[in-house]
């Protein structure tokens, strides 16, 4: 064989198309013999092939909670995760939050002021809000007649904690809901007649709840950008943006998620910010994704700290539900008290010690306060301060904070070490101007003059 005739062929892609193209068109590619097993697998029924026993899902076969030592607890009658319940807890009312306070004028009549210009304040933080209200429709719905076997409900739980994470969310969970995380009742406020539906005043139509317990809650987190919240004082102009970011996204995934439960033949309500039925805190609790903090009914994370923001889906699809966590946060926080030295309006508890609250212990925030501060800010758009300076989520994505965070979920001494290296480096109280990308509109920030509460509103159509 001559050196030419052993030059080996060559072909261009697109030669080699056109070459494919023609083979086709002459029945080459018929006589091309595929294997036997994916021959047959059209006429197959599709089947599923669960993780393995014990993983958390495929997509995740090892949860990631960050570098913190971590352990499992039961929830019973005297307890939910680490949070103890000494008493009767009695459903609350939707009525009694904060912000529904001050929109009554039960806080003060800043606070009042404040809420009925908050959403006006930043462009950016209206368009997301307006997106938020989007899903709402499909919080719920009939389920299809026709109940799908379910004949393992470890491998669905597996299965539905993957659907999550496809769906974009940083972490999932699954837990027994606690009957008492239901509200009893929840308020609505209409807009008078011929007036624009933003409009405040509004009138108030208190609604008690009728849903029926579901046994699991799925509840869904999305995470509120480090990058952001280094950049921020936690109380600018973002801070409104990245709760409704978080609250946008997870009420997208969970309404998602309930639909699918319900196409299933299954029961499931998803709960996300401007439809809840139930409290996030117990729920969060249930499902092992956080322990209750110094901030009240706030919880954290052992990864995400506070930066982050929950949807959750009501259900009796068959699941098993995971274990509370205990990762040391209550010593920590016991020690630490960063967020109440640097809360903005006071709000936060520099009590040693928890109280009694509604049948548990917790410590005793001022809801009022930290109510009124968002609402009325002059500086920003609400607040996020206390997730600002938090050093489970106050530092840079880096081997330094893993181990600060493995050091302080060991005991109280290395917490107050912990606390001590966060106050050293200045972490959660800095501001990285390289981060900075959003845009201040200060001239919004100020309170509306108070006549506007007692003023004639416009007619319909007169914005």
């Amino acid at each position: 064989m001559s050196n030419e005739q052993k030059q080996p062929i060559k072909m261009s892609r697109r030669n080699f198309l056109r070459a494919g193209a023609a083979a086709t068109a002459i029945g080459v590619a018929g006589a091309i013999k595929a294997p036997a097993k994916v021959a047959s697998a059209a006429s197959d029924s599709l089947k599923y092939t669960p993780a393995a026993k014990g993983q958390w899902s495929k997509l995740h076969p090892v949860h990631d909670m960050g570098s913190v030592s971590l352990r499992f607890v039961e929830q019973n009658d005297q307890w939910l995760g680490t949070t103890k319940i000494v008493g009767t807890i009695k459903r609350q009312s939707l009525y009694d939050s904060g912000f529904h306070r001050c929109a009554e004028g039960k806080v003060s009549q800043r606070g009042q002021l404040g809420l009925y210009n908050l959403i006006s304040k930043d462009p950016m933080a209206l368009a997301i809000i307006m997106g938020t209200g989007l899903p709402m429709p499909l919080v719920e719905g009939p389920s299809a007649p026709k109940k799908m076997d379910i004949p393992d409900p470890e491998q669905m739980s597996q299965h539905i904690k993957d659907l999550a994470y496809f769906l974009r969310a940083d972490d999932v969970g699954i837990g027994k809901m606690p009957s008492y995380a239901y509200y009893s009742e929840k308020v609505i406020y209409e807009p008078f007649p011929g007036r624009e539906l933003l409009e405040l005043p509004r009138e108030k139509v208190v609604k008690p709840m009728t849903e029926t317990d579901m046994p699991f809650v799925i509840v869904v987190m999305i995470d509120q950008n480090l990058e952001t919240t280094l950049a921020s004082t936690g109380y600018d102009a973002i801070s409104l943006s990245q709760s409704f970011l978080g609250y946008h996204a997870t009420g997208i995934i969970s309404v998602i998620m309930a639909q699918y439960i319900r196409n299933l033949g299954y029961n499931a309500r998803a709960q996300y910010a401007v439809d809840y039925n139930a409290a996030m805190p117990p729920a969060l609790i249930a499902a092992g994704l956080g322990e209750l903090s110094r901030t009240g009914d706030c919880t954290i994370h052992p990864r995400l700290g506070f930066r982050h923001k929950v949807a959750a889906i009501t259900t009796d699809l068959p699941l098993v539900p995971d274990k509370p966590i205990d990762f040391g946060l209550l010593d920590f926080c016991r020690i630490c008290k960063k967020c109440a030295d640097n809360c903005p309006s006071g709000a936060i508890s520099q009590d040693d010690d928890m109280k009694e609250t509604n049948g548990y212990m917790r410590w005793a925030a001022n809801i009022d306060k930290c109510a009124e501060f968002r609402a009325s800010n002059e500086d920003g758009a609400s607040c996020g301060r206390c997730m600002k300076v938090c050093p489970w989520n106050s530092k840079e994505d880096s081997w330094f904070h893993q181990a600060g965070t493995w050091v302080g979920s060991q005991s109280k001494a290395s917490a107050s070490l912990l606390k001590s290296i966060d106050d050293m480096f200045g972490y959660g109280t800095e501001q990285i101007e390289k981060y900075k990308w959003w845009l201040e509109w200060p001239e919004n920030y100020k309170l509306p003059p108070a006549a506007v509460l007692t003023a004639p509103l416009p007619q319909h159509g007169a914005l």
